[in-house]
C-alpha cells in the first residue's frame, strides 16, 4: 500500500478513495479514483500495475470509467 500511495502522490489531479470491501467479494479493499484528467489516471494505473506491490495481487478486477454528472444530465444523455 505504501508504494501505491507514494505513486498516487505523483498525480495530484487524481483523488484516490480506498475502502474495505467486506461483503462485496473476496478482495480486501476497493479503490476508486476521481479525476478530470483521463491521461493522468491512465498513467497512474500503468505505474501501479508495474509496481512491486502489484506482484502480490492474485486477481486484477476490471476498471470502470465514467463521467460524474447530475442525474438530470445523465438521464438526458441516455435519452
Amino acid at each position: 500500500m505504501d508504494e501505491h500511495i507514494a505513486m498516487g502522490h505523483r498525480f495530484p489531479s487524481v483523488k484516490i478513495n480506498t475502502t474495505y470491501s467486506f461483503g462485496l467479494d473476496d478482495q480486501a479493499f476497493v479503490v476508486a479514483f476521481e479525476s478530470d484528467s483521463a491521461a493522468d489516471f491512465l498513467d497512474l494505473v500503468q505505474q501501479m500495475r508495474g509496481s512491486e506491490a502489484s506482484t502480490h495481487t492474485v486477481r486484477d478486477t476490471p476498471s470502470f470509467t465514467c463521467v460524474a454528472m447530475d442525474i438530470e444530465d445523465a438521464l438526458a444523455a441516455i435519452g
